[in-house]
């Protein structure tokens, strides 16, 4: 079964975000690869929606997976569908974000 990849308006910010930072630091290149790469990763979940790992001390459902050692997609499974709820920093905690 293939499911359907949504993004929260939340996650889509976080991606804008990370790629002016990125551009700004690196250049837009840079920035434009990173984040195809990123959404690469996020896309992958249509297939198999359940790599990630269970999160229910956040929040009931909730599956984070990481990126690069670099950032976790926090997200939830549906019947249906994969809701990508927020794309975070590694280093930050997850808790205060998600709320």
């Amino acid at each position: 079964m293939t499911y359907r990849v949504l993004l929260s308006e939340r996650a889509i910010e976080d991606l804008d975000t990370l790629h002016a930072w990125i551009a700004a630091e690196a250049g837009s290149a840079v920035a434009d690869g990173y984040v195809d790469r990123l959404q690469t990763r996020i896309e992958a979940l249509s297939e198999f929606p359940n790599r990630g790992t269970p999160r229910d001390d956040l929040i009931s459902g909730l599956r984070t997976l990481a990126f690069e050692r670099r950032f976790v997609i926090a997200y939830r499974v549906t019947a249906k569908d994969v809701r990508v709820l927020r794309v975070i920093s590694g280093q930050r905690e997850l808790a205060p974000l998600l709320g």
